[in-house]
């Protein structure tokens, strides 16, 4: 790799992208190009920040491209919890498969060596018994994943055609300061005293704190192995939702008020309510087997989920 080579970050001002470009920038030997839809957040003076407009199958990357040794694709509709009409379906699609197709292409026609895309452990399923590997074959079940798994499926076509590297990266519920999703309601819920009725469930679910993923796309971005492979991403360790929100609880020092109700009849009334999908991610268990990618890339998670999650509400953890 050459010296201060440019490195290409989509979705620059999301959540994760926006850690990624936090940690590139200290490391001297990556110059940082950040995509963005339009221009509004700050970055680092050191960054060179390229709006691209909205991200489709037409979108043209020839600006940030030009010259760039690898890109990391973060950028996607994501939280969407139902697709309740064709146009929303269509949108997600537009986004998250021609979009990414369409840079991929641009990238390897501008000699891009590596593409990094940030997929969804969704692709794997949305519940287990025995935790997932990157072995175990596709079955996403929601549209989302569905469209990340498409996504996937034509970035292998691309580089079979063109020989630019790819590596797909597949994380579960994403954790840290100001994340969106599942993990800002737990927060939410315990900030705001709620009692919760999930102190008896007793599921595995795995999760990743977002310095932990940065790391490991940090990582992916040039180490040898890590070509034309698939990285499950996690913590190394599950947790029951229980478990998860006392120590959430804890490091926000306000303790959870949790009240001890069977797991099957919060099922039942999620079912009833029409919320199925929600108890599902609360009371069900998805697991990740992340032992490929540590020994492929020669990694570990630099923190525990404790240390994740103290710095969740303290930088410095």
């Amino acid at each position: 790799m050459a010296e201060c080579a440019r490195l290409l970050v989509t979705g620059a001002a999301g959540f994760i992208g926006s850690a990624l470009i936090a940690r590139l920038v200290t490391e001297p030997h990556w110059m940082v190009v950040a995509s963005v839809r339009t221009r509004g957040k700050p970055f680092a003076p050191d960054v060179d920040v390229v709006s691209v407009g909205s991200i489709d199958g037409t979108t043209n990357w020839s600006v940030p491209l030009q010259g760039t040794h690898a890109v990391v694709h973060t950028a996607a509709v994501a939280h969407i919890r139902k697709v309740h009409t064709a146009e929303q379906l269509a949108w997600l699609r537009r986004v998250n498969v021609d979009g990414t197709l369409a840079l991929a292409r641009q990238a390897a026609a501008a000699g891009v060596k590596r593409f990094v895309f940030i997929s969804s452990i969704g692709v794997n399923g949305n519940a287990n018994i025995r935790p997932y590997t990157a072995q175990d074959p596709a079955q996403p079940v929601e549209p989302y994943a569905q469209s990340k798994w498409e996504a996937e499926q034509g970035l292998w076509r691309v580089q079979q055609e063109t020989g630019m590297e790819v590596v797909s990266i597949r994380p579960p519920l994403v954790y840290g300061p100001n994340a969106p999703g599942n993990f800002s309601s737990l927060v939410r819920w315990i900030g705001q005293g709620i009692p919760l009725p999930l102190g008896a469930v007793h599921n595995r679910r795995s999760l990743v704190g977002i310095d932990n993923l940065v790391d490991l796309i940090v990582r992916c971005v040039d180490h040898p192995s890590a070509a034309n492979n698939v990285f499950l991403a996690g913590d190394g360790r599950a947790l029951s939702t229980s478990e998860l929100l006392r120590l959430v609880g804890e490091a926000m020092e306000k303790p959870a008020r949790l009240i001890p109700v069977p797991a099957a009849a919060l099922q039942l009334g999620a079912t009833l309510l029409g919320r199925k999908a929600m108890g599902q991610r609360l009371l069900g268990s998805l697991q990740v087997d992340i032992s490929h990618t540590c020994e492929t890339l020669d990694w570990q998670p630099p923190f525990t989920v404790e240390e994740g999650l103290r710095r969740c509400f303290s930088p410095l953890g």
